[in-house]
């Protein structure tokens, strides 16, 4: 049951035979295109979360993170040179693993998206918040700020965000290239200013101790800040377009996560060494969790904020070393960067809705386009709601956390398919071949499990209640529903004129309108 209704790879890939796209980009252009996609959210929001989990020892959490990221990224370049289609790991598992693994990688996607998008929205609401404080002197109440986990009521800034976001969705606009670019380069000049500005001024003595919550509060760290790197697949899913990708794919690969990582200890070192990083501790000396209510009253009672306090970390060190304004522009930088990326994970989460809608693994309504703007409205619409409720309600941390465990389970199947794949089809083409396959895909299976077992319990189990409620939806829905199963195969993409290609009949495989269909 669990390995039958494979969605054939050579129907899969008959729209993309149809589309050859020129072969463009070089090992440079990739790496910029990583670095762009990279750099984001996680650094300008996560650092408090970092600090407070693993203190100063923050900067392995970062290289942990890395190299996870950097072996996965392997595995996915193969497949997206393979299957250079849309729907992401959702579609690579229905062509290697079948339909239940499928869906279950779909479902992840669906949380990784949505909820990342939230995590954005919170971390832009910390800037937004900070901003008017400082720019208009205006100081907006915490229980309007804050979600009930952190003390507050709702978290309004966020949910508004959401909210506008959706409605730009809707409408149809959408960042062109250029906008983008601009926006890339803000974010990486006010990362770059950070560093000139704070490693001048550090002070050893702050990096003392180095992990006062031990290996465990590390893990714990890099489990969260894996949310930093989330991005670096656009490098993967670019293959087609890639000039002698087995060259330049690693390259671009590796190359864009090295330059992020270096950006990042540099930024955290920066942080670490002027404003200190240590974690707050309970009574009994343990961690305080990050994210939780005991968090915010400890912060309250403190005569002067720590850095694991602060909503908007980069910013707020800066200020606090005598750089006020240009503590101000970062904020301002993160303010007009974030939207963007919220934007950006919105309409990522609509396409894979979009995409296991067309499969009938969802409900075609969800695939009703507006009649005006010619978008997905309903799915958009949906999307936005569940964001902007998760934005009112939750710290960015457990929303970080909670989207790193679909991500991460997404990308552990990824590179379990490449392993299968190359034993069931070795002789299939692939433009890029993950080098050391029997080393570097077990490598990143272990990888995403040690990262996704280092999160907290209480992310673990909203995970599996989210997968329970997915097998219960298969089952009860989508299974007898499944394009797969009643016998037609939908290819992806613009499939405008094409017709349903039937499936053959496989050995041991009951046909459609049997019992298993």
């Amino acid at each position: 049951m669990i390995l039958d209704r494979v969605k054939p790879l050579d129907a899969i890939l008959a729209t993309a035979e149809k589309k050859s796209l020129h072969r463009t980009l070089g090992a440079f252009q990739l790496t910029m295109l990583g670095v762009g996609a990279i750099i984001g959210t996680g650094i300008f929001v996560l650092t408090a979360e970092a600090a407070q989990k693993a203190g100063p020892g923050m900067m392995v959490a970062f290289i942990i993170a890395g190299l996870v990221c950097a072996v996965a990224a392997l595995c996915y370049a193969e497949m997206a040179s393979m299957v250079p289609v849309s729907g992401s790991a959702y579609t690579y598992s229905y062509a290697v693993m079948g339909e239940l693994l499928a869906w279950m990688v779909g479902w992840a996607l669906i949380l990784e998206y949505t909820v990342a998008a939230g995590a954005v929205s919170v971390g832009w609401s910390g800037y937004f918040v900070g901003l008017l404080r400082e720019f208009l002197g205006i100081d907006l109440p915490a229980a309007w700020t804050l979600g009930p986990i952190d003390g507050g009521i709702m978290n309004v800034p966020a949910f508004l965000i959401a909210l506008l976001v959706t409605w730009l969705l809707i409408i149809g606009t959408r960042e062109s290239a250029m906008v983008n670019a601009v926006l890339v380069a803000v974010k990486v000049a006010a990362l770059t200013l950070f560093v000139v500005l704070a490693l001048p001024v550090m002070n050893a003595e702050n990096f003392e101790p180095f992990a006062p919550l031990g290996f465990a509060g590390i893990s714990a760290a890099a489990a969260s800040i894996f949310f930093a790197y989330v991005g670096f697949d656009a490098v993967s899913t670019a293959a087609e377009e890639t000039k002698n990708p087995q060259r330049n794919m690693p390259i671009g690969l590796i190359g864009s996560l090295a330059i992020c990582t270096i950006f990042y200890l540099l930024v955290a070192a920066g942080v670490i060494g002027t404003v200190g990083a240590q974690p707050l501790l309970d009574a009994q000396g343990n961690g305080i969790p990050a994210g939780s209510s005991e968090l915010t009253a400890a912060c309250a009672g403190l005569a002067t904020e720590a850095v694991v306090c602060s909503k908007e970390a980069l910013a707020w060190t800066l200020r606090e070393i005598g750089w006020q304004q240009i503590g101000n522009l970062v904020g301002l930088a993160a303010g007009l960067a974030l939207p963007s990326v919220v934007l950006m994970m919105m309409f990522g989460q609509t396409r894979i809705f979009f995409v296991m809608s067309r499969d009938g693994l969802l409900p075609e309504a969800l695939s009703k386009v507006h009649p005006k703007y010619k978008t997905p409205h309903v799915v958009t619409i949906i999307t936005g709601v569940f964001v902007a409720f998760f934005a009112a309600l939750f710290p960015v941390g457990a929303l970080a956390d909670i989207s790193n465990s679909g991500t991460l389970f997404a990308f552990a199947m990824v590179a379990f398919a490449v392993l299968m794949l190359r034993r069931t089809d070795p002789n299939r083409v692939r433009p890029f071949r993950t080098p050391a396959i029997m080393v570097v895909a077990p490598l990143a299976i272990a990888g995403c499990l040690y990262l996704f077992f280092s999160l907290s319990g209480y992310t673990l189990a909203l995970f599996a209640g989210w997968a329970v409620i997915g097998l219960i939806v298969y089952f009860g829905y989508s299974r007898s529903r499944s394009h797969v199963g009643r016998g037609i195969v939908d290819v992806h993409e613009d499939d405008a004129g094409i017709p349903p290609q039937p499936v053959p009949p496989l050995p041991g495989v009951p046909t459609p309108g049997g019992k298993d269909a």
